[in-house]
């Protein structure tokens, strides 16, 4: 298992544009891969589960992967969060 913290740092934070890429990139993968926020854990594959995150400006989320490719998983999610999703 693999296990980041990210921050969201696009000042719009998660919504239906972001949430799409996480999914998008996270379905590239064979590994499970899950964003948690606070207590609640959701899949980031799955894009309206993204979006109930409600992970505005500044938050903190930690992304873990599990499977054959966990390394590259999080690798790829990370570069979302540091590219801000191309919005900035």
């Amino acid at each position: 298992m693999v296990e980041r913290i990210v921050i969201v740092k696009n000042r719009a934070g998660i919504h239906a544009r972001p949430a799409a890429l996480i999914a998008q990139t996270a379905n590239k993968f064979a590994s499970e891969v899950l964003i948690e926020r606070d207590s609640a854990t959701i899949n980031a594959k799955s894009i309206m589960g993204v979006i109930t995150m409600a992970a505005g400006y500044q938050t903190e989320l930690t992304v873990r992967a599990t499977g054959e490719d966990e390394q590259a998983a999080v690798d790829a999610i990370q570069a979302l969060f540091d590219n801000k999703f191309e919005e900035d």
